[in-house]
C-alpha cells in the first residue's frame, strides 16, 4: 500500500455510543468496524482510539479510513451497538439520546471533497435506518442540505439538552418517530471536531455553568468554535468543550503565543482553538472565584495526530491501534 497517496484519501468518524461501563462491550463494537462477521479484518481500516468516561456513561471509537470503504466500517459498528445496547436501561450524567448517538465523519485528506462527506454522510444514515429497523437519525453539517446547521442547532431543535426529550414529538430526518430502546442518532459531516475536557476543583455546577457561558463561541469575548456543557464529573464540575474547525485566519486579538492548528479543505483555511488557550481561559475565570484547575483531557487527537496517526497505523497493518494508546490518557 502506497500509505502517502493513501492518505490523501482518509476520514475519520468519531463514533459516540452510550456505553462506557461495559468496555467489553465498547471493545466488540469496534472490533466489528475493522473486522467483518467471520472475523476477517477489513483493509485499510484502523480504530485509532476508544475514550470512554465512566460518569458520562459514554464511548468515542476513533475509526479511520478511506471516504471510499469506511462505510461498511461504521455501519457494522453501529449494528452491534444497536443491538447490544438497550436506551431504556442508560443512565449517565450525559446528555445523550440514541444508544449510537453520534456519527460525524471528518476529512483528513486533502483529495476529500466536502460533497464526498455530505455524500458520505447521508449514506450512512440511510443504511443505519434500513439495516435496523426502529433507529432514527438527523442530519447536521454538511449533510443537512441546503441549511448546513451545525450539530448544536440541531440537537437543540431535537431536544437533546434536555434532560427527558419527548421521543414521539421529535421528527427525525430518516427513520419513524424514536423509540426508547435505539433512540436517536445525529449523522453529519464537518471540518474536524476537537474535544477537551478541563476539570474545576469544584463541585459547584453554577460556576461550572458561568464558565462555560463565558467562552462559549455564542457569547461576546469567547472563544471561536468552542460549543460548552459544564457537567459533575468524578467529585468535581467538567468543562466539556467540543472546539470546532473555524474558516479562515487565527483571529488576530486571540494571540496566544501558541499557533493555532491550521489545515485545508477543498482549498480553503481552517483552524481551531488550542488547547492550551481553552485551558487558560478556564482557569482564569474560575481563579477569579477561588477555584483551581485540576486537569485537562483531549478526547482523541487533533487533526494533523489524527492523520498522521492514521498512516502509520495502515502502513504497518494494525487494525487496532487503540491498543497502542493505552499509554495515554485521552
Amino acid at each position: 500500500m502506497a500509505c502517502i497517496s493513501f492518505g490523501k484519501r482518509l476520514v475519520a468518524c468519531l463514533l459516540n455510543i452510550s456505553e462506557a461501563r461495559r468496555k467489553d462491550l465498547v471493545e466488540t463494537v469496534a472490533r466489528a468496524a475493522i473486522y467483518n462477521t467471520e472475523g476477517v479484518r477489513r483493509e485499510g481500516t484502523t480504530v485509532l482510539n476508544i475514550f470512554n468516561d465512566h460518569d458520562y456513561n459514554r464511548s468515542v471509537i476513533t475509526i479511520v479510513a478511506s471516504i471510499d470503504i469506511i462505510r461498511e466500517a461504521i455501519l457494522s459498528a453501529c449494528e452491534r451497538a444497536c443491538k447490544l445496547i438497550d436506551m431504556c436501561d442508560h443512565t449517565g450524567v450525559h446528555p445523550c439520546m440514541g444508544a449510537v448517538d453520534l456519527i460525524p465523519i471528518y476529512p483528513l485528506g486533502e483529495e476529500v471533497r466536502v460533497e464526498d462527506c455530505a455524500k458520505e454522510a447521508l449514506a450512512v444514515a440511510e443504511g443505519l435506518t434500513e439495516r435496523v429497523q426502529g433507529t432514527s437519525a438527523f442530519l447536521f453539517g454538511w449533510a443537512d442540505t441546503p441549511l448546513q446547521r451545525g450539530l448544536a442547532q440541531r440537537r437543540k431543535e431535537m431536544g437533546w439538552f434536555r434532560k427527558t426529550a419527548d421521543l414521539q414529538a421529535i421528527r427525525p430526518d430518516l427513520g419513524p418517530a424514536p423509540q426508547r430502546r435505539f433512540g436517536l442518532t445525529g449523522v453529519g459531516a464537518s471540518p474536524y471536531v476537537m474535544n477537551c475536557n478541563v476539570t474545576i476543583n469544584t463541585q459547584d455546577i453554577t460556576v461550572g455553568h458561568s464558565i462555560a457561558a463565558a467562552i462559549r463561541e455564542s457569547t461576546p469575548g469567547g472563544l471561536p468554535g468552542v460549543q460548552v456543557l459544564a457537567l459533575p464529573h468524578e467529585g468535581a464540575v467538567e468543562i466539556a468543550c467540543n472546539v470546532e474547525s473555524v474558516k479562515g485566519s487565527p483571529p488576530s486579538h486571540m494571540d496566544t503565543g501558541e499557533p493555532w492548528p491550521s489545515f485545508s479543505i477543498d482549498g480553503q483555511p481552517y483552524c481551531h482553538a488550542p488547547a492550551s488557550l481553552i485551558t487558560a481561559r478556564v482557569a482564569e475565570l474560575a481563579g477569579r472565584q477561588g477555584i483551581s484547575t485540576e486537569s485537562t483531557a483531549l478526547v482523541g487527537f487533533t487533526p494533523h495526530e489524527c492523520r498522521g496517526l492514521a498512516v502509520l497505523a495502515l502502513s504497518e497493518g494494525i487494525a487496532e491501534f487503540w491498543k497502542e494508546q493505552r499509554r495515554i490518557r485521552m
